[in-house]
């Protein structure tokens, strides 16, 4: 037979890298690993030979080059190109995700981002990281208007953050479940916890009608000053006094002269602005009174470590410290005298003393029932003496 022409020999090699796979035995993986190709001549026959990586000549007259694309092969028979360039990802993306990791990391720390494993359990870390969240968009909201987008995008993803961990909180109910082949049987499903099922999405539509009620405030007939700043508008010059210049400074005022001072139309608001600011004053006493109801209801059903109550002092006196036992113990108590006594500069101070306090109730309220059930199998062992004595009396009497 005369010699294979070039286009027939090119055809075959091109089947023989399709055909390739990670089936063939090492040899053959071996010797493909360097590509073989053919040198042809016009009229003369082909021979294997072995080119460089770098590509491969095929001589026809004339001596030119063409350089095959490296490709490696993967199950299936398919060819993958690994790409030189790796996809750019956006700096506001890079950002978030670096801003997500330290958010994580120090959930798994439990706030000790040392490592050292002195960090505070997940629960609480959870918890503290809503508390802060909350006081950094929040904190600072005095006045009735929309939250800007920065906040209210910076509030909903670092919830969704916050809120995804109790995904995992499941627990295993038992399910009945059909197979297509008959038959019934009872398997275990993953469920979420019956207390977050309920309650959590209950908080998330408060939250969401929290939200949509500032963001009703988006036109209002009022606005805002602050203390001490002179407006000019178009209806004049107009100054707002500081709470220690004014003329009838209240009490309120003088409390909380952080707080900026409202403007309202001379005429005062209209009868519309105020029905729909009763309404939200309502709406958000409802919402205050819903959120509350569902932590006090949560508490009451969360089970108090043992650990914790060994913990607390054994006596009621050392919780409360020696000044507030004394006005409490005192024969005429004042609240007033009680409430001048306290540190209350910071919000930590005010909750740790109510953390005092409630320790304390705690610890009487178990003497309480301790003193009670002795009291009670006193009596029962008492009246089952007199029992037995009466039976004695009535068989002694037969006799």
């Amino acid at each position: 037979m005369g010699s294979v022409s070039s286009e027939e020999s090119f055809d075959q090699i091109s089947e023989q890298l399709e055909s390739y796979n990670l089936s063939a035995d090492v040899s053959e993986s071996e010797s493909s690993s360097g590509f073989s190709c053919r040198r042809f001549d016009r009229g003369g026959s082909s021979s294997l030979t072995s080119s460089p990586p770098a590509g491969s000549e095929f001589v026809d007259g004339a001596s030119f080059k063409a350089r095959l694309p490296v490709m490696l092969p993967v199950v299936g028979g398919r060819h993958v190109v690994i790409p030189t360039t790796k996809a750019e990802v956006p700096e506001a993306d890079m950002s978030e995700i670096e801003l997500m990791k330290e958010r994580f990391a120090k959930l798994l720390l439990g706030e000790d981002m040392s490592g050292g494993g002195k960090g505070v359990c997940t629960a609480l870390a959870i918890s503290n990281a809503i508390t802060n969240l909350s006081a950094s968009v929040f904190g600072e909201l005095w006045k009735l208007e929309p939250l800007s987008p920065q906040r209210k995008l910076m509030w909903r993803r670092e919830m969704d953050w916050l809120l995804c961990v109790s995904d995992s909180i499941v627990e295993l109910k038992p399910s009945l479940q059909e197979f297509p082949g008959g038959g019934t049987f009872e398997v275990m499903v993953a469920r979420p916890r019956s207390d977050l099922y309920v309650n959590l999405p209950a908080l998330k539509k408060l939250d969401a009608m929290l939200l949509s009620i500032l963001d009703s405030f988006h036109d209002s007939e009022f606005c805002y000053a602050d203390r001490g700043v002179v407006i000019s508008d178009n209806d004049g010059i107009e100054a707002f006094p500081s709470s220690s210049t004014s003329e009838w400074p209240s009490i309120r005022q003088e409390e909380k002269w952080w707080l900026p001072f409202p403007k309202v139309p001379p005429s005062g608001l209209s009868e519309d602005s105020r029905k729909r600011l009763q309404q939200c004053r309502d709406c958000t006493h409802q919402i205050l009174k819903a959120a509350m109801a569902i932590n006090s209801n949560v508490l009451a059903e969360m089970e108090i470590p043992n650990a914790y109550l060994k913990s607390l002092p054994k006596c009621g006196k050392d919780c409360l410290g020696e000044g507030m036992y004394r006005y409490l113990t005192a024969d005429q108590f004042f609240p007033e005298c009680l409430l001048d006594y306290l540190d209350q500069s910071s919000e930590y101070t005010t909750l740790e003393i109510a953390n005092r306090v409630e320790a304390s109730v705690h610890i009487w309220k178990k003497k309480y029932s301790k003193r009670h059930s002795l009291r009670a199998k006193v009596g029962k062992s008492s009246w089952g003496g007199k029992v037995k004595g009466f039976v004695g009396d009535i068989e002694t009497t037969k006799v």
